[in-house]
């Protein structure tokens, strides 16, 4: 059973048809008790930094959420905003992030002079092809929307990059916990592979 956290932000149905698509369970989770029946879980995320820092606190779910991924292992895939949100901070807003993954959000620099937000497709390259989790998504391209990016203190947890006037992180993992940059649920088939080798975790 996939459990998706339902904060306020992220297009849940976009995430449940994809999945479905896959003949994959799915369950909203909106209270501490939904966790239960889960194996894995889906953070969504879609605009500003601390806006959705403010809402998954709001949520009252951050507590359960950490006891789920952090002590249980349960495995997790956060996108977007939802990944950035795992990092300590973002150039974005003052909040703190989660915190469970070293480093911050940044930028795209400003002196290349970018179009943003950086919005389209764009193919992912992956550091290591030996990474069960994406070894068959190589040159595979995504749907991304995004301003800034995260850049992990230990850059052995990037599992791919993109390019948009520089190199940067798009998927980073960490144990059981998988954050990806673009939006598998608006990739067709390459997001739909995403979604089928996280379920096999």
């Amino acid at each position: 059973m996939i459990g998706i956290i339902n904060y306020g932000l992220g297009n849940i149905s976009a995430f449940k048809y994809a999945l479905e698509k896959l003949n994959c369970k799915t369950k909203i989770i909106n209270n501490k008790n939904d966790f239960n029946s889960c194996t894995h879980i889906i953070l969504p995320g879609v605009g500003a930094f601390d806006y959705a820092i403010k809402l998954i606190n709001k949520s009252g779910l951050v507590e359960n959420l950490y006891e789920n991924v952090m002590t249980d292992k349960k495995p997790l895939l956060s996108v977007c905003v939802g990944m950035q949100m795992l990092f300590e901070s973002s150039e974005e807003g003052n909040s703190q992030g989660l915190g469970w993954i070293k480093g911050k959000v940044k930028k795209f620099d400003k002196d290349l002079n970018l179009d943003l937000p950086h919005m389209g497709w764009n193919s992912i390259t992956l550091r290591s092809i030996k990474d069960e989790f994406t070894k068959s998504l190589n040159q595979r391209e995504f749907y991304f929307l995004h301003s800034y990016h995260c850049v992990p203190d230990d850059k052995e947890l990037i599992i791919s990059t993109a390019f948009y006037g520089e190199d940067f992180c798009s998927c980073v993992k960490k144990e059981n916990i998988i954050g990806c940059q673009f939006h598998p649920e608006k990739s067709h088939d390459a997001g739909l592979d995403i979604f089928s080798e996280f379920i096999r975790i």
